[in-house]
C-alpha cells in the first residue's frame, strides 16, 4: 500500500497549480491543517454539450419556390 501524502495549507498555497495538476492526473490530493485531512482537490467531469438539433425550428421559413429559377438568369437556363 502506498502511503497517503498530505500537503499542510502553506504548501498548498505555494504549489496550488501543481497540486491542481495531479488531480487533473487524477491522483489522490489531501490537504491537512495540524497533519489531520481536512481538504480534497478532485476534478471535475468535463462538461458536456447538448446538440442544437431542432433549435431554430419554426423560427426559419424557407420559401416554396426557393429553388425555383430567377427570372434574370433564364437567358442562361436552357
Amino acid at each position: 500500500m502506498t502511503k497517503k501524502k498530505y500537503y499542510s495549507i502553506y504548501e498548498a498555497k505555494t504549489s496550488l497549480s501543481k497540486l491542481i495538476q495531479k488531480a487533473l492526473r487524477g491522483e489522490k490530493v489531501i490537504i491537512s491543517k495540524r497533519n489531520r485531512p481536512i481538504v480534497e482537490i478532485t476534478a471535475l467531469a468535463p462538461e458536456t454539450q447538448t446538440p442544437l438539433l431542432g433549435r431554430f425550428e419554426k423560427q426559419i421559413e424557407i420559401a416554396k419556390d426557393f429553388d425555383a429559377p430567377l427570372e434574370e438568369f433564364k437567358e442562361y437556363q436552357k
